[in-house]
């Protein structure tokens, strides 16, 4: 019973770790972003290896005696102190699969929560892939998702902002409350990819609309629009997020620490001067508004030829510190969205960076090079208000 359990276990990892992997590889992207709407068939097909240790482990089931087989569950071994006992200040329940746990759905886990419960909830997701369309609503505060790694546990959905009516409402995740937090666990939009200039292929993983949200180790997939950094304050540590086009974009304040950004848009030949994606948009309206995304101590590298930004709105904020390029990086860094009355509003900075996309040379003139001064603001959990809230859902 050992054996098998290992093995469910090691197919589950196998699959998102290859997922992840294929994600990463632009070469894969037109097949693995299939047009079935049905996502299992377009995953499965991509991973004989996958397809061939499930048929092995049915085999194996069905040469082993009935009398052992129906006295033996996959629930034996799993972990006893799951879930752990309930505490004055936490609440946890957990979701497996295979029926192991309270719930074999995320949603469901979610719905059993009660209204503006001020204990903190934590939902255990064990590892596997969660093919469902989830949404936190705002009068569920104070959730945590705790995954077994990103390359481990996925939620997983294939809506775009054809088929949701709007990019907003297309993320295979969308968070509405406040106080939410997840650990090691992937968000997943495996919809086609758009091709340049398509209408209405816009593909969210996850919205994130509630204030004082934290990610720890947590990984980001998709292409066009992947990560939908709304509103509220926000921290990522230690994350994995990819995409093309705008792939974090939204209008909220958010520090980003030690976070691998990677581009998966289309390779491009050397010499030639097409620039096929971007890293960011960023919505702030007015200066008024104190909103923006700063990235620390973190690194972008992938394919194609992209901009650091693009002013999504008129008074857009990005400040990039510390932080590794590689030369996919475009030599004028940023772009306004052909509109010069945006210039003397956007606040875009660089601080210190380093590798062949850094070079500063080229840049658009409205870019910033910071000084220690002018970088500070934006180093640290202050830039978030981190005093305040993050030490609360760490």
């Amino acid at each position: 019973m050992i054996f098998t359990r290992k093995l469910l276990t090691i197919i589950s990892a196998i699959l998102v770790a290859s997922i992840a992997a294929n994600l990463a590889t632009p070469k894969y992207t037109s097949s693995l972003f299939s047009s079935d709407p049905n996502p299992r068939n377009s995953f499965l097909l991509e991973f004989p290896i996958v397809m061939d240790l499930i048929h092995w482990f049915r085999l194996y089931q069905h040469q082993r005696d009935p009398a052992e087989v129906q006295k033996s569950s996959i629930c034996d071994y799993f972990p006893p102190n799951i879930p752990p006992p309930e505490t004055d200040t936490i609440t946890t329940s957990c979701v497996d699969l295979n029926g192991c746990c309270n719930f074999t759905t995320v949603q469901a886990a979610i719905d059993a929560v009660g209204n503006s419960s001020q204990k903190r909830t934590i939902i255990w997701i064990n590892s596997g892939i969660y093919y469902e369309k989830v949404v936190i609503p705002r009068t569920k505060p104070n959730i945590t998702f705790q995954g077994q790694g990103y390359v481990s546990t996925a939620i997983v959905w294939n809506d775009t902002a054809n088929s949701s009516h709007g990019t907003f409402y297309s993320g295979s995740v969308q968070v509405f409350s406040n106080n939410f937090v997840a650990r090691n666990i992937s968000f997943m939009n495996v919809a086609p990819i758009p091709g340049p200039g398509a209408n209405g292929g816009q593909a969210v993983a996850i919205r994130i609309a509630g204030d004082q949200a934290a990610f720890f180790g947590c990984g980001f997939f998709g292409a066009q629009d992947t990560l939908h950094d709304d509103r509220g304050r926000h921290y990522f540590k230690d994350c994995y997020i990819q995409g093309s086009i705008d792939f974090i974009f939204g209008h909220a304040r958010s520090l980003y620490e030690n976070c691998q950004l990677i581009s998966m848009a289309n390779p491009v030949a050397p010499g030639q001067k097409l620039i096929n994606g971007a890293v960011t948009a960023h919505g702030r309206l007015s200066k008024d508004e104190n909103t923006g995304f700063s990235f620390v101590n973190s690194s972008i590298g992938g394919t194609g030829r992209i901009w650091l930004g693009r002013a999504w709105r008129p008074f857009s904020r990005v400040v990039f510190a510390l932080t590794s390029m590689t030369d996919i990086i475009a030599p004028e860094g940023w772009n306004d969205l052909n509109d010069p009355e945006r210039d003397s509003n956007i606040f875009y900075g660089e601080y210190n960076c380093t590798g062949a996309g850094s070079n500063m040379t080229l840049r658009v003139p409205y870019v910033q090079r910071l000084n220690d001064t002018q970088a500070a603001p934006f180093l640290n959990t202050s830039f978030i208000d981190g005093d305040q809230w993050l030490l609360q859902v760490s």
